[in-house]
């Protein structure tokens, strides 16, 4: 299922690591859950259609290329956003795990301090 996954090559671990923003709007379920799916392949999931990738430029487009097929262009909405470096981050709200549950991938933005 994921064997297209966002693992940085030796090359590419080196390279500008950036934090992406991935939001999409899927018209039926059985391309949302296709969707969905493929999507925990290359990043962590922030909300149901919400998902955030750490990576580089090629990564991004790696799972751009593995989503594509799956989206009706006429009927859904699949955006993707750079987010700053420095940018603020921060969450209002529930946490996303639950208390004492902790995912050491997860990006540092969404992390408790």
């Amino acid at each position: 299922m994921c064997a297209e996954s966002a693992t940085p090559s030796r090359e590419t671990r080196f390279e500008q690591m950036a934090s992406f923003l991935i939001g999409y709007d899927i018209r039926a379920k059985d391309r949302l859950q296709r969707v969905h799916r493929k999507m925990l392949c290359f990043a962590v999931p922030i909300q149901y259609s919400v998902f955030m990738l750490t990576g580089n430029d090629a990564e991004l487009e790696k799972c751009l290329n593995a989503v594509k097929p799956l989206i009706d262009k006429k009927e859904d909405d699949l955006r993707f956003y750079r987010l700053p470096a420095r940018g603020i981050k921060a969450r209002l709200g529930t946490a996303v795990l639950p208390e004492g549950i902790f995912f050491t991938g997860m990006p540092s933005a969404l992390q408790e301090t």
